[in-house]
């Protein structure tokens, strides 16, 4: 009844787009950050300047660390910065100012507007409970606690591997498959018994990657041949899909 093949035992959820709608926020707050930076940059070229679009936020940031989408976006524009400090406010042309620029506008859109959860991906959690399955969040969003708590996930997620635990324990961002190998050991479960639940292109890698059980690509954006491109063994467009008898014949 959940749609995953016999032999596993753990379910690694990504969080923003696939448990919640934040992937939502995230886009939109990267786009106001580099299209910021991007106008008030000088010496670019007209190619250089053009504004971010979904297609740079799929291709360069969806999934990862935030730093690292940063460096890859900009990369993609031939635009190479200092790293900077922690020091360095949201105006610094440097690769911690523009990640600070964006992390101040999530957190004030997630304090005006909350986190709305996905009523598909809700059931299945307390689907995956009842059935007795260990249950991660694997997220490379620093603020994975508060959505988490926010979207009334808190009760279902055994361990969390976020954006704080990475950098404490130095592990690779997405498309490396360290996070979610550090999800499957938390769980106390190999990785080819943990099924990865993702929207993102990096995450649906690093599930492959890591030699996982089973790798569920999750279409929220109409990108549903780039996920089982880059290695989702299926895909659906809500979780509750799974849900059906008839799950696992998708592909």
């Amino acid at each position: 009844m959940l749609g995953l093949p016999a032999g596993i035992r753990a379910c690694l959820f990504d969080v923003d787009g696939v448990l919640t709608e934040t992937a939502i926020v995230h886009r939109a707050a990267w786009r106001r950050t580099f299209d910021t930076f991007l106008s008030g940059y000088p010496g670019l070229t007209p190619e250089q300047a053009a504004p971010f679009t979904d297609a740079d936020y799929n291709a360069h940031v969806d999934g990862k660390p935030r730093k690292d989408g940063v460096r890859d976006f900009l990369a993609s524009r031939e635009i190479n910065l200092p790293e900077g400090s922690v020091e360095d406010g949201p105006d610094a042309a440097t690769v911690e100012g523009v990640a600070t620029r964006k992390n101040d506008l999530i957190l004030a859109e997630l304090e005006e507007n909350g986190v709305t959860p996905y009523p598909g991906s809700l059931r299945y959690l307390e689907a995956a409970r009842s059935a007795g399955l260990r249950i991660a969040a694997v997220t490379a969003s620093a603020n994975g606690e508060q959505v988490i708590e926010a979207g009334g996930f808190t009760e279902y997620c055994e361990v969390r591997i976020d954006g704080l635990v990475a950098e404490r324990d130095n592990l690779r961002g997405k498309p490396a498959p360290d996070p979610f190998l550090a999800g499957a050991r938390a769980l106390g479960v190999d990785a080819s018994e943990a099924a990865v639940f993702e929207d993102a292109i990096s995450g649906v890698q690093a599930g492959r990657a890591g030699n996982f059980g089973f790798v569920i690509g999750v279409n929220r954006v109409g990108q549903a041949e780039a996920l089982r491109a880059h290695g989702a063994d299926i895909v659906v467009d809500d979780l509750a899909e799974l849900l059906d008898d008839d799950a696992g014949a998708r592909s």
